[in-house]
């Protein structure tokens, strides 16, 4: 029987490209749910992470930066973040010191439009030189929208998390338990797999090829017997170039990326993995509406 003082609720993650959102989620779970690397613009779709605890359950929802879109595919991905706010109990806005007034501004304005309480997360602060400045910077904020809160946090180091999780709980409506208590995500392993794939993709090459790769997970097949699961995925670029570079020279790239996700993704699955990549050309999928469906990316039409 649910405890009638039991209290849930939906709090989204939302801020410029690179401000830190997937590495809070990740510290806030304790466990990696959102890939992260050092470029912007890694996160592509809404991920859920879920916090259970004895009186409250905590729906997480890391979004896509929003920043001003250029195209079809990222335009799409700031209306997802975007359409996140007015769905939410709590609205985690995560900032750098001060890395983009212009699209922080621009997500100030559309905070006005919503009555949802939002609190401000300063991120980064083990990188702050001078720490007398965070007052100065945390009175500035202040006077530029009515937060709930403000606190400053280092996402990478969990500096400051825990009074996030006390101020957000705090403003958890009643509500009922949505997921049984051992789900931290509700994310099928696909998405998943995918998503390691690209992270490696990320990490390991350069330039702006990771921004024109979809994984698309084909095969996904478990055999309880020896422990194993085999995956088959197809890396998708938009030119022939690009192929040539994901696959390296002798097909060491390729090899390479398949060697450190298929490491995680045993770590995730908790069994023994067989993974085959495959690069194909899908040109200009990012403009593509039907190519976008397919690889499970919002598109506006």
């Amino acid at each position: 029987m649910e405890n009638k003082d039991f209290r849930s609720g939906y709090i989204a993650i939302v801020g410029a490209p690179n401000a830190g959102k997937s590495t809070l989620l990740n510290q806030l779970l304790k466990q990696k749910i959102s890939i992260t690397a050092p470029k912007p613009q890694t996160t592509r779709n809404r991920v859920t992470g879920i916090l259970s605890r004895a009186d409250c359950q905590i729906i997480f929802i890391d979004t896509p930066g929003i920043c001003k879109a250029s195209d079809e595919f990222n335009r799409a991905m700031v209306e997802t973040s975007l359409s996140t706010l007015s769905e939410s109990d709590v609205v985690l806005l995560v900032v750098e010191q001060e890395a983009d007034r212009f699209v922080n501004e621009f997500i100030l304005d559309n905070l006005r439009r919503i009555a949802t309480p939002v609190i401000l997360l300063i991120n980064k602060i083990d990188t702050l030189g001078n720490k007398g400045l965070l007052l100065p910077l945390m009175e500035s904020w202040r006077k530029r929208f009515d937060f709930r809160a403000i606190i400053p946090i280092s996402a990478i180091k969990g500096d400051g998390t825990g009074e996030v999780l006390a101020e957000v709980t705090e403003l958890l409506p009643a509500g009922p338990r949505y997921y049984p208590e051992d789900y931290v995500t509700d994310q099928p392993e696909r998405f998943f797999v995918a998503e390691l794939i690209r992270e490696k993709i990320f990490h390991l090459v350069r330039q702006e090829i990771p921004y024109a790769v979809a994984v698309l997970v084909e095969k996904f097949s478990e055999i309880p017997e020896k422990n194993l699961i085999e995956i088959e995925a197809a890396i998708n670029v938009e030119r022939e170039s690009q192929k040539g570079i994901i696959i390296g020279k002798g097909g060491r790239m390729l090899k390479e990326i398949g060697k450190q996700a298929r490491l995680e993704i045993e770590t995730l699955l908790g069994c023994h993995i067989y993974l085959g990549l495959f690069v194909r050309v899908q040109k200009n999928w990012r403009k593509d509406p039907r190519a976008l469906q397919e690889f499970g990316y919002p598109s506006n039409r």
